[in-house]
């Protein structure tokens, strides 16, 4: 398992390693001791399941606040994704900066994604599968997210905004400037 940095060096690219053959493959997805020997101790508590039907659907840029904060490590089962990383921490010198991969079922790459930053994904395929490791349980009230086009982030995404495929709540979420500091001192 390699675990490197990206152009954020609080985002990690995880690339497992893949065991094949005949039959298929198999991979670690996480595993404690890499972790911990990469210098990353993170508990997590809950796993979410997501499933997107049509290539161009964007969930994001969500977070959840204190104390309900989340880091999460990102997984694409079936399909791939086009993920972002935007930097949430008000004293970061990253602040409002993002970071992206394409993670998919090919290159079995993931990202870790650390509290205070805000995640979102755009599938690159039909019928796409996420799995996300999560270090705090959902929290409705806690439950939060910032607009993927916002021109601040200036994001290049890989789908045109009357051709992405979003919920109201995402087409409904503030810009950056208008957020509260949910993360200060972190």
């Amino acid at each position: 398992m390699k675990i490197e940095s990206l152009a954020l060096p609080d985002v990690k690219l995880i690339r497992p390693a893949r065991h094949a053959d005949a039959r298929g493959f198999l991979s670690e997805m996480w595993r404690r001791d890499a972790f911990l020997e990469a210098g990353i101790d993170l508990d997590f508590v809950q796993d979410n399941h997501s499933f997107s039907r049509a290539k161009g659907t964007l969930r994001g840029l969500h977070f959840q606040s204190p104390p309900f904060a989340q880091a999460k490590l990102v997984i694409v089962a079936a399909g791939a994704v086009f993920d972002v990383a935007v930097d949430l921490r008000q004293q970061s010198p990253t602040f409002g900066r993002s970071v992206t991969a394409v993670l998919s079922r090919e290159n079995a790459h993931e990202m870790l994604i650390p509290e205070g930053f805000a995640h979102g994904f755009c599938t690159l395929e039909a019928d796409t599968q996420v799995i996300y490791k999560l270090t705090a349980p959902y929290a409705p009230d806690h439950d939060k997210g910032v607009h993927w086009r916002d021109p601040a982030l200036a994001i290049d995404w890989p789908v045109r905004e009357g051709d992405a495929v979003l919920s109201d709540r995402d087409r409904a979420l503030p810009l950056l400037a208008d957020l509260p500091p949910y993360f200060v001192d972190r």
